[in-house]
C-alpha cells in the first residue's frame, strides 16, 4: 500500500498515552530520538516508513487503517466555513488548517458547527418579516445535525453494522428476495403478522403494535417492501444498539435524536439486506456494477449506492467513494464522500457535475471524468431515479444519483472501462459550489467566491459580466 507523507502526531500521542509511556520511553522503544518524535507528535515531520513499521509491530498499528478522510472533511468544511466574509480579516494557510483539523478536530468541529448556526439565524433573520415575528429565529434544524452525525462517523456505524450483518447470516439472508424469511423471523420470534394493505395509499408501511400487524403498501415495488420490513426488524431487533449510539451522540434536540433514529433503522436494514462481507465480496467480483449488486441482493439503485458509501469497516474497508443524492432544484438531501471531493454545506452543487443531467437521461448511466480546483482527478456517476407508491393520482420524487472514486480506483469500477482515464484533456473541470470555487472564467458561475473581489469592465464582457480580483 502506497502511503504519502503522514502526519499523524494526534494518533502516536495517543497510542504512546494509551500504553503510559514517556516520550522518552517511547522513542526508545520506536528506535528514534526524543526530538523526533516530539517533532512528529506535533505535526512538524511526517512519520517515515521505518517508524510506522515499528509502530505496526511493536503497538500493532493497522497502517492500512491509516487515512486523510476526516482530515479531508474536516478542511472542507473549514475553508467554506472560514471563507465567509465574516472572517475577511483572517485567511489561514493550508498548513494552518492541516494543523486545526489534525491536532484539534474537536475544536475544528465546534467551529463549523457555530458558523452553520450564524448560517442559519442570519438567513432567519434576513427572511423575517412582521407576521413571522420571533419564531423562525428560534427554528431548530435537526436533519443539518443528523447529516453531519453520519458524515463524520464515516458513514459507518460498527456496532449496528455487525449487530444486522449477525442477524442476516444466523437467518440466511444473502441476497435475492429475502421477504419471505423476513415475514417468517418476525411472526415467529416478535408475533408480528406481515398483511399488504391497499388502502395505505400514500403511506409504505404502518405499524400496529397492539394488534402486532406490518401492513405494507403492495403497490411500491418489491425492493420497498423488503426494505421496510428490513426497517420494522431493525426497531425490534436493534433497539438497544440504537438508542447507545443516540445516547453517545449527544444531539442538542429531541427533534434530531428521532431523526437519526430513523437513519439509523434505515442503515440498519442496508446492512440487514446487504450483509457487509458477503456485499464487500460481491461488489469486487461484479466490479461495481450497481445494476449487478441491485439484482444480487433484490435491491434499489439508492440502497445499493448508499451501501456502497458505509464500506468503512477498519481492516476490511471498500472503495473510497463519495455518494450523493440531489433533487431537480440541485439540493442534496444525502451526501458522504470518503474522497478529497466534500460537499458544500451552503448553495448548489456544481452546475457543471454530471449529477445534473440525470434528469435529462433517465434510465442510463452517465459517466464524467472531472478535475477539481485543486487538481484531483475523479470518475463520477449519474443517474435517475423516481419513487412512488404508483397509481395516478399518487406524489412522486424524482432525485438524481451520483457516485464516484478518485481516478486512481477507476480500474475497480466496470463504468471506466472504455474511458481514457490518462488523457488529462478528457477531464471535465468542476468545483464544489460557487462559493468556493476559484476558477476565473466559468461560464457557470452563479455568484463570485466569499473570498474574492470583482472589478467591472464597461468595456468588455466576457464569461462572466466582471473578473475576480
Amino acid at each position: 500500500m502506497a502511503i504519502g507523507k503522514l502526519f499523524i502526531g494526534r494518533k502516536v500521542r495517543e497510542m504512546r498515552l494509551e500504553h503510559a509511556a514517556t516520550q522518552s520511553q517511547f522513542a526508545e522503544r520506536l528506535g528514534i530520538s526524543l526530538s523526533y518524535l516530539n517533532q512528529i507528535e506535533n505535526n512538524q515531520r511526517p512519520v517515515s516508513a521505518a517508524v510506522l513499521l515499528a509502530l505496526a509491530d511493536k503497538y500493532g498499528l493497522d497502517i492500512s487503517e491509516l487515512s486523510t478522510g476526516e482530515t479531508d472533511r474536516l478542511m472542507s468544511a473549514l475553508t467554506e466555513a472560514l471563507g465567509d466574509p465574516l472572517f475577511e480579516s483572517y485567511s489561514p494557510t493550508l498548513q494552518e488548517l492541516k494543523l486545526i483539523a489534525q491536532n484539534a478536530p474537536g475544536f475544528a468541529r465546534a467551529l463549523v458547527s457555530c458558523h452553520q448556526a450564524y448560517r442559519r439565524n442570519s438567513e432567519h433573520i434576513a427572511s423575517l418579516d412582521d407576521r413571522l415575528g420571533r419564531a423562525a429565529v428560534l427554528e431548530t434544524t435537526p436533519y443539518d445535525e443528523v447529516r453531519d452525525f453520519f458524515h463524520y462517523v464515516d458513514n459507518y456505524l460498527h456496532d449496528l453494522d455487525t449487530t444486522a450483518e449477525k442477524l442476516a447470516l444466523e437467518l440466511g439472508l444473502q441476497g435475492g428476495d429475502g421477504q419471505p424469511i423476513l415475514v417468517d423471523y418476525l411472526e415467529r420470534q416478535f408475533g408480528v403478522r406481515v398483511v399488504q394493505d391497499a388502502s395505505l395509499m400514500n403511506a409504505v408501511r404502518r405499524f400496529d403494535p397492539s394488534g402486532r400487524v406490518l401492513a405494507l403498501n403492495p403497490y411500491v415495488p418489491a425492493e420497498t417492501r423488503c426494505f421496510q420490513t428490513a426497517v420494522q426488524t431493525a426497531q425490534l431487533y436493534a433497539g438497544d444498539v440504537i438508542d447507545a449510539i443516540i445516547r453517545d451522540a449527544g444531539f442538542r434536540t429531541e427533534e434530531a435524536e428521532q431523526v437519526c433514529r430513523i437513519g439509523l433503522h434505515n442503515y440498519f436494514a442496508g446492512a440487514f439486506l446487504m450483509p457487509y462481507q458477503g456485499f464487500l465480496k460481491a461488489a469486487r467480483d461484479v466490479r461495481h456494477d450497481i445494476e449487478l449488486l441491485a439484482a444480487r441482493f433484490g435491491a434499489s439503485l439508492e440502497q445499493v449506492c448508499h451501501r456502497l458509501s458505509t464500506l468503512q469497516r477498519p481492516g476490511m474497508k471498500g472503495i473510497p467513494i463519495f455518494f450523493a443524492r440531489i433533487d431537480r432544484a440541485g439540493n442534496i438531501t444525502k451526501r458522504h464522500s470518503a474522497t478529497k471531493l466534500q460537499f458544500a454545506r451552503f448553495g448548489a452543487a456544481c452546475p457543471l457535475w454530471n449529477a445534473h443531467q440525470a434528469f435529462e437521461a433517465q434510465g442510463r448511466f452517465i459517466r464524467q471524468l472531472a478535475e477539481t480546483p485543486d487538481g484531483a482527478r475523479y470518475l463520477c456517476l449519474a443517474t435517475h431515479v423516481s419513487k412512488g407508491v404508483g397509481g395516478f393520482r399518487t406524489q412522486r420524487s424524482s432525485h438524481a444519483l451520483a457516485l464516484g472514486c478518485e481516478i486512481s480506483y477507476a480500474g475497480a469500477f466496470v463504468y471506466a472501462d472504455d474511458l481514457n482515464l490518462t488523457d488529462r484533456a478528457a477531464f471535465e473541470p468542476i468545483g464544489i459550489s460557487c462559493r468556493t470555487c476559484e476558477r476565473t472564467n466559468c461560464a457557470s458561475r452563479a455568484v463570485p467566491p466569499l473570498r474574492r473581489h470583482i472589478s467591472v469592465d464597461h468595456n468588455i464582457r466576457e464569461a462572466t459580466p466582471y473578473r475576480l480580483t
